[in-house]
């Protein structure tokens, strides 16, 4: 039934409540925990049973942390890195260009340093080189190294790795085909032949795991190995700017993760979190939308290694250096993508957005931006959506799924068809190459396999609520206790609250398409309210030419920070008119 009969708000979303199910748990868990119902909502949505609140509401990465070894190839990939390490040999990294393969590689060259050795960073330029390793760049490195460490890439590069001429060890996660390039191990939780368990982990989470078991058979040998719990805020970014589900050990590894970014000892996130203007302890959000922008900035329209160097480096001025260049390209960045962003979109809707996929390609799109374009459609739509640059006789592109169909998997079967050129990736990512005069055929036959997962059953996206809030039952205390149940993200929604018939005290336009609001019941204090990008939908001049008319409010509670002093504040999602009376 629709929370509080909205069926179609103001930007055309139904409103979902609690269901009776998760409503009867929660009542269990603030019978037998004794926390705040609100609260206890959002624990019961994410499963938790009555008596083990405490437990979840505060993961400890010991009890939750993978035997490494369960992962095929980890005890000989663990072993190859040791020796090399204690024969002082030539080591190389090759990592993939976004903030996945950054911070593999910044652990790596982390965790190499203090053990007094200095790796060789390789990561390929996107528009030259394209995605993961190619033979020039493999044969190069191989010539003059003893051991390549291939991150966040490599499993589906055969001949690339067949190319090096020296030991390769591939540390991944994105979907393994039938066979495996032939070297000495493949580290990766999507292998065909591994159970699916530890699917969820980004390839940072990989390369930590590896750690640990290299940290172990250390002291297996008497020795001693780095500190890995401080390395584990370049963990928590990854795994939140490659969206990653935020559940089992990725979301303790992000908890403990913002606690080390929050003693701000890297010099490269101290400089960007200063530069993105985070003055309160960090949050996945800041992960997502301020840091992971800019560490991807240079491998999207710059240098590509700049956001691993960043991050690896120990020396404060060259990190305040290489942030404000991130910075500046991130900006760039920006700006190229607006202009993507409204012609890929213009093309999709003439195409129709209520077909299993939403496509644009169009010339010379820049292939750094259309990744993060076909999110936008993807969010606009609630559809898987491509979007494709071309040059000459190809196009380049990316891709972005929804819930429940896996993308990856449909590309790459798409590839091994032979209607692509190149493709792979993971259920909600993926990157392809097609012929350009085979893409409208690619475009359709992926079309078709993505209805059959059930792309096209999509309507707009539902707004998902945890119950019912009263202005006076919010304040500063409850956002603390709610936000316990996070960090939030992909997998784990962030709690949102409705507020039922409330009056719009005051609304304000705030540059071109925000608005700022302060509302009431008439009986508590104003709740002051902002909602981003409101003019873009009917959102804006509905609240802002309220004429008095009351409205039901819906968002996420969250403290505004300013000048030292907190004040409750709700990020406003979605609005509809309360009957009238």
């Amino acid at each position: 039934m629709d929370f509080l009969g909205i069926s179609a708000s103001l930007t055309g979303r139904r409103w979902i409540g609690p269901s009776p199910e998760v409503e009867r748990q929660a009542e269990a868990l603030a019978q037998s925990d004794h926390l705040p119902l609100a609260l206890c909502r959002v624990l019961a949505r994410r499963q938790v049973t009555p008596g083990s609140a405490a437990t979840f509401l505060n993961p400890q990465i010991r009890d939750l942390l993978p035997d490494p070894r369960s992962l095929r190839d980890m005890e000989t990939a663990a072993a190859r890195f040791l020796r090399a390490v204690e024969r002082q040999e030539r080591i190389a990294i090759f990592a993939d260009y976004d903030v996945d393969g950054g911070t593999s590689a910044a652990l790596l060259i982390d965790w190499l340093r203090r053990k007094g050795l200095h790796p060789t960073l390789y990561i390929p330029d996107r528009i030259d080189e394209g995605y993961g390793p190619n033979v020039p760049a493999m044969r190069d490195l191989g010539a003059a190294h003893d051991l390549i460490l291939c991150v966040d890439c490599g499993t589906l590069s055969h001949e690339p790795v067949a190319a090096a001429g020296c030991d390769v060890v591939i540390l991944d996660h994105h979907l393994g085909g039938e066979t495996l390039p032939d070297c000495l191990a493949v580290v990766n939780p999507n292998r065909q032949d591994e159970s699916g368990e530890l699917a969820h982990l980004c390839a940072a989470a990989v390369v930590f795991l590896m750690l640990v078991e290299a940290n172990r058979q250390l002291r297996d040998q008497g020795q001693t190995g780095p500190d890995l719990l401080s390395m584990l805020d370049l963990v928590a970014l990854a795994t939140v700017a490659d969206v990653a589900p935020l559940i089992g050990v990725n979301r303790a590894l992000v908890r403990q993760g913002l606690r080390v970014m929050a003693r701000r000892e890297r010099p490269g996130l101290v400089a960007l979190s200063d530069l993105g203007r985070i003055t309160t302890a960090p949050t996945s959000h800041h992960l997502g939308f301020i840091l992971g922008p800019r560490v991807n900035a240079g491998g999207r329209v710059g240098r590509a290694d700049l956001g691993a160097r960043l991050l690896a480096t120990d020396d404060p001025a060259e990190a305040q250096a290489m942030a404000e260049k991130l910075d500046q390209l991130n900006t760039e960045r920006r700006e190229i993508e607006a202009q993507v962003r409204a012609a890929a979109l213009a093309q999709a809707e003439e195409r129709g957005l209520d077909a299993p996929l939403v496509w644009a390609a169009g010339e010379g799109w820049h292939p750094g931006v259309v990744g993060i374009v076909a999110s936008r459609l993807k969010e606009a739509t609630n559809r898987p959506a491509v979007v494709i640059g071309l040059d000459g006789a190809e196009g380049k592109g990316s891709g972005r799924s929804i819930a429940g169909i896996d993308l990856g998997a449909a590309v790459q079967r798409l590839a091994a068809e032979g209607a692509l050129l190149k493709g792979g990736g993971h259920k909600m990512a993926a990157g392809l190459t097609v012929a350009r005069d085979a893409l409208p055929d690619a475009m359709a036959r992926l079309s078709a396999l993505l209805e059959k997962q059930g792309a096209g059953e999509a309507g707009p996206a539902d707004l998902r609520l945890d119950g019912l809030l009263m202005p006076g039952a919010a304040d500063v205390d409850l956002v603390h206790q709610v936000e316990s149940a996070g960090p939030f993200g992909a997998g784990a929604a962030a709690p949102r609250f409705a507020f039922a018939d409330m009056r719009i005290a005051s609304a304000r336009r705030i540059g071109d398409t925000h608005l700022k609001i302060a509302f009431t019941d008439g009986m508590s204090p104003r709740l002051d309210a902002i909602a981003f990008g409101a003019f873009d939908t009917a959102l804006g001049p509905a609240l802002e030419g309220h004429n008095g008319r009351r409205f039901h409010l819906a968002g996420r509670l969250e403290i505004n920070d300013w000048g030292g002093r907190q004040r409750l504040q709700l990020r406003l999602d979605d609005a509809a008119p309360a009957s009238e009376r």
